[in-house]
């Protein structure tokens, strides 16, 4: 009798002990590669840097770099992970697109080959989950194109581009189209994208079976507010709302969104009230649990304005925190939600911020990553 006991003692002690070691083989990772864009015109940064990022202390360490490439300003990561897109600002107009194999494990980043953006001033690009497309958003030529993906992630040259007419209000910033974002919706059968220049988001069907992959939808775009000036667009995690944040007049307008078709819901205003300085509103993300967006403000102000969301998609603001920098051009909200990162484009910082992930408020860490215009932000898991 006691040995029966002590062998269902064992037994039940081995199981526990398996199923522990099942767990922790099935935990979400706490570490992840941070890429960082930045801008080389000035002659400071190299080009693309990686960072090891622990998602539960804010530590960080460097990895690697991929050097020589000029104003890698805006970075992609396929879902598979093995490769990365940069767009690469070249100066008098002109633009490529990058692309790069990328080992997770060691953060090493190959160049494999570079395309025209398909128009003039690359400063977006997207890539479909199947990656068979990048689409590159041309803000100086007011173009979005989309440039195929050969089977070893290098970008082919036949390239579809279409080019947006039309103007607005403002004097000097629309004059003309600027495209600013191409965002991909969750189902990849539509591409978004807003231009500063008419104050529309353009919107698209996609066909990634078809050599000229995107048509207009129906409706082929929704306009906002004469002078607000669109500039980056994301979804709400669930796929139900899509939010647009405006560089000249600071507001984010919130849209119920069903199967490529977007309706004005609500639109807030960032800056504070009475405020008479430059604005110059930048990014916008939502956090991983879905419950607040952060809108970053540049110009004047130099700040993160935080809203919480509630169940039908609606903003209320909760608060603002400082950057600790200037001009908070990108930033990004670790997966796990603990921390938000501000790179400021110039002062030379990426500011780390701890999350209240029930207030949604932020609080200065102290660690901050030196690193010299940085001006996009991507994580993405190493295993």
């Amino acid at each position: 009798m006691q040995m029966r006991s002590t062998l269902t003692s064992i037994l039940v002690i081995c199981l526990f002990s398996s199923a522990q070691t099942s767990q922790a083989q099935h935990s979400p990772s706490k570490i992840y590669n941070l890429l960082i864009g930045t801008y080389t015109k000035p002659g400071k940064s190299d080009g693309i840097y990686v960072y090891e990022f622990n998602s539960e202390t804010g530590e960080f360490n460097y990895k690697a770099e991929a050097a020589g490439i000029k104003n890698p300003s805006f970075l992609t990561i396929s879902r598979d992970r093995k490769h990365v897109y940069s767009v690469s600002e070249l100066g008098d107009g002109e633009g490529s697109i990058s692309a790069f194999s990328f080992d997770a494990p060691s953060g090493k980043l190959d160049f494999l080959n570079s395309e025209s953006s398909g128009g003039n001033g690359p400063c977006y690009v997207s890539v479909d989950d199947k990656k068979k497309y990048v689409f590159s958003g041309n803000y100086g030529g007011g173009s979005v194109a989309a440039i195929p993906i050969k089977e070893n992630g290098s970008l082919g040259s036949d390239i579809q581009s279409i080019q947006h007419e039309g103007n607005s209000i403002n004097k000097g910033n629309q004059d003309k189209p600027h495209v600013h974002a191409a965002v991909l919706s969750k189902d990849n059968r539509y591409l978004f994208v807003p231009d500063l220049g008419t104050d529309k988001v353009n919107i698209y069907k996609v066909d990634i079976t078809n050599s000229k992959p995107l048509t207009a939808s129906e409706p082929a775009f929704i306009g906002v507010k004469a002078g607000s000036g669109p500039r980056h667009f994301t979804f709400h995690p669930q796929g139900k709302f899509a939010y647009l944040i405006q560089e000249m007049t600071g507001t984010v307008t919130v849209f119920n969104y069903e199967d490529g078709k977007l309706n004005f819901e609500q639109s807030v205003n960032m800056p504070p009230v009475g405020f008479t300085g430059k604005i110059d509103a930048a990014d916008i993300h939502i956090s991983p649990d879905g419950k607040f967006l952060y809108g970053s403000l540049r110009g004047d102000l130099n700040e993160l304005v935080i809203y919480a969301l509630d169940e039908a998609g609606k903003l209320t603001y909760s608060g603002r925190q400082s950057t600790l920098g200037k001009t908070p051009r990108n930033f990004v909200i670790d997966p796990s939600g603990n921390f938000l990162l501000a790179a400021n484009q110039n002062s030379d910082s990426i500011i780390i911020f701890k999350r209240d992930h029930k207030t949604g408020l932020l609080r200065p860490t102290g660690k901050k990553i030196s690193i010299e215009s940085p001006v996009c932000l991507k994580f993405a898991p190493i295993e």
